[in-house]
């Protein structure tokens, strides 16, 4: 059994360097009958730790009236962690926010004549009982009985978002602690979120980054953010600003790793603030974390997904609830890596880029601590200078370069020259064009079989077959890259992809390991391994198998790369939109029928919707089955999830130009308004199984 500890500066796995990275998703925003599916696609972008809250208001909804039967089952979902070999972070509050009523305590609890999120009896009481209560589902399933629970969070963000501060808070939370390993909770870690004034009560603290901040109470475009800056701060105190309380560490940062659990993985808009979260935007914070000295790279979300419906109330958070925010009723999108019907995004391939490095590479990046120019910019208003990174150790490491500011153009750095101070020596890169918008990292003095790399302009991905005859460094890069070493690699020892293959590559195991490059992702589950996705079926694939997939052609090689594909007619369904008055006395809201026929023959059938206007609903038979807030951006509906329905009624309300919100991008208003449903399409998703045939 491995033993998971951590050191000052990284966490350790059997006493070894171990750089994870771990992704959010939540069982009980999820149908249980997915759960499998999209832990399958976790996997295939490289998270090797799930982290869930356990949300009572989910669970005890009704006082004394437990609920864990289907997305509420919580022992099965961990079963089904353990089953595909990735370990779990139970963040069990009791308060945990997530955009959930209440914070996630039940109604029930907040009308007792005590204050909640103090060190009331009557309140540690109820809490020691949700705690006893949820181990229950957990037992069996720790990691000290072979299971995949490593970890507990307790509370979150307590001290900066309500709670006790000083050294009353920091008693809360060992008292919380203690009351959660008493309950049976015997896990390796045991965290607490440390951003903004948070207190710790000494447990391992969790950092966060998020690009924008949906909850502030500004409908302007925001500064520039801080999360683009290399720097050894490690707060954010811009997270949950509409609740702040506290402001710097409370904790002692020389004396713990630089751990992340809340990079955002995107952003959840809400009613007064809608910004969208792009793959990029994702993926240069998550670099420059990286180059700042994360040894933790751990998002939330990295799974969207959709709210339950209450027995009593609706279950999202609302300033009726007495929050700042109005989210919608169902919809926790998240614009996440994988939204909230399985689509796996491009900001999943993005990351894919990091975690397929870090598996590699991780543990030796560990030990390297960030080194940051003096010269290099400290205020992420400085749009002119070059941002660089560098982390090593002794002998070799990385630099890493950022260019990007969300939202913001930065300055061309043409003819660039990079340098290292290593041991007294400088080394230097050839000179490079850096564009507005780039980011990357580029490694120096590597060894590959046999030989040391110098310097390269390319990024390292992966490395196939790693300790085996013929094992290959895998490279990206869009520019020509330059390699310089020192000696003569073996033969096949570098492979270079283009940024967009890497995109594309998805790390497999046949009769070796392989890396197959398709717009369709590659996901393995019990069952061997499956294409899913809405592009042509087909791929390329390295090293060259000696064998066949059944079903697929040998098309020409391009390169060093093999390519196979697949003559399929995709099915084709048809779609119509009709308005209708029936139904609503709302003078603001536009209703219209959506007719759907011919979904044959495919895994999933997305609805995209085109619609001006604040929100929209989608209802069947009557019931409200999904919703949208505005923002630009299409409005997909997996209709696999609702049974592919028939008919599905849309019901969008009206925007007006003067609304107090804020929009990256605006609908048209002739007249001061919007209210409308532009057009609707239906896409297959299909998936066929790769069988591997060896010659």
């Amino acid at each position: 059994m491995d033993n998971y500890s951590y050191a000052s500066n990284y966490l350790t796995r059997n006493g070894e360097p171990w750089f994870p990275v771990m992704g959010e998703l939540h069982y009980s925003r999820c149908p249980e009958e997915y759960w499998g599916e999209s832990l399958d696609k976790m996997r295939a972008g490289g998270v090797e730790v799930v982290s869930t809250y356990v949300i009572w208001i989910h669970h005890e909804e009704i006082e004394g009236e437990y609920d864990f039967t289907g997305l509420r089952d919580l022992r099965r979902f961990i079963g089904l962690c353990g089953a595909r070999g990735l370990k779990l972070f139970l963040r069990i509050g009791p308060w945990c926010h997530g955009e959930v009523r209440n914070g996630g305590f039940p109604d029930w609890l907040l009308r007792k004549s005590f204050e909640c999120r103090t060190n009331s009896p009557e309140y540690l009481e109820q809490v020691k009982r949700f705690y006893t209560t949820i181990f229950e589902q957990a037992r069996g399933y720790l990691h000290k009985d072979g299971g995949p629970v490593i970890g507990v969070q307790i509370e979150n963000e307590y001290g900066h978002a309500g709670g006790l501060s000083g050294e009353e808070g920091e008693k809360h939370m060992r008292t919380l602690a203690k009351l959660a390993h008493g309950a049976g909770f015997d896990v390796p870690y045991y965290t607490a979120t440390g951003w903004g004034g948070a207190v710790t009560g000494g447990l391992l603290p969790v950092m966060g980054g998020y690009c924008d901040a949906p909850w502030d109470h500004s409908v302007e475009k925001l500064g520039p953010s801080g999360n683009y800056i290399f720097t050894h701060e490690r707060n954010d105190a811009n997270i949950g600003n509409d609740r702040r309380l506290g402001e710097g560490l409370t904790f002692d940062p020389a004396q713990f790793p630089f751990l992340t659990a809340e990079l955002g993985g995107g952003l959840q808009v809400t009613s007064h603030r809608r910004p969208v979260a792009t793959a990029r935007d994702i993926g240069a914070m998550s670099l420059v974390k990286l180059g700042s000295g994360v040894n933790l790279l751990g998002y939330y979300m990295y799974h969207g997904g959709t709210n339950p419906v209450g027995k009593l109330t609706t279950l999202q958070e609302s300033r009726e609830t007495g929050y700042p925010n109005d989210l919608p009723v169902l919809s926790y999108d998240f614009n996440a890596p994988i939204r909230e019907y399985g689509q796996m995004s491009e900001t999943l391939r993005e990351l894919k880029l990091l975690a397929m490095f870090l598996r590699d590479f991780g543990s030796g990046l560990c030990m390297m601590p960030a080194f940051i120019p003096e010269e290099n910019p400290l205020s992420p208003d400085n749009l002119t200078g070059l941002r660089t990174s560098v982390r090593h150790g002794a002998d070799g490491g990385y630099i890493f370069v950022n260019n990007y500011q969300r939202g913001y153009r930065m300055s061309e750095h043409r003819g660039a020259v990079l340098r290292v101070e290593l041991g007294g020596d400088e080394l230097r890169y050839p000179a490079v064009d850096i564009e507005n918008g780039e980011y990357f990292f580029f490694p120096f003095n590597m060894n590959i079989r046999g030989a040391l790399l110098k310097t390269a302009t390319a990024t390292p991905l992966c490395v196939l077959n790693s300790g085996e005859p013929g094992e290959t460094f895998v490279f990206y890069a869009d520019r020509d890259p330059n390699y310089e070493f020192e000696g003569n690699p073996a033969p096949g020892a570098v492979l270079t992809l283009t940024r967009r293959e890497a995109l594309d590559a998805w790390r497999v195991r046949l009769d070796r390991e392989y890396l197959v490059i398709s717009e369709n992702p590659v996901l393995e589950s019990a069952d061997g391994l499956r294409l899913v996705g809405r592009a042509p079926l087909g791929f390329k694939i390295f090293p060259r198998p000696e064998g066949i997939f059944e079903g697929y052609e040998r098309m020409p090689d391009e390169g060093e790369l093999a390519v196979f594909a697949k003559r399929t007619l995709f099915p084709r369904a048809s779609v119509s939109i009709a308005e209708t008055t029936g139904g609503s006395d709302d003078p603001l809201r536009r209703r219209f029928i959506i007719e759907l026929s011919g979904m044959d023959y495919a895994e999933d059938w997305f609805l995209r919707l085109r619609y001006e206007g604040d929100r929209a609903e989608a209802f069947l038979d009557g019931k409200l089955v999904a919703d949208s807030f505005y923002t630009g951006q299409e409005w997909e509906i997996g209709l696999k999830r609702l049974g592919f329905p028939r008919r599905l009624e849309i019901a969008v309300k009206e925007l007006r130009r003067d609304a107090k919100v804020y929009l990256e991008k605006w609908p048209e208003t002739p007249g001061g308004r919007a209210c409308g449903l532009v057009s609707a399409e239906l896409e297959p998703e299909v998936a066929d199984k790769l069988v591997f045939i060896v010659s």
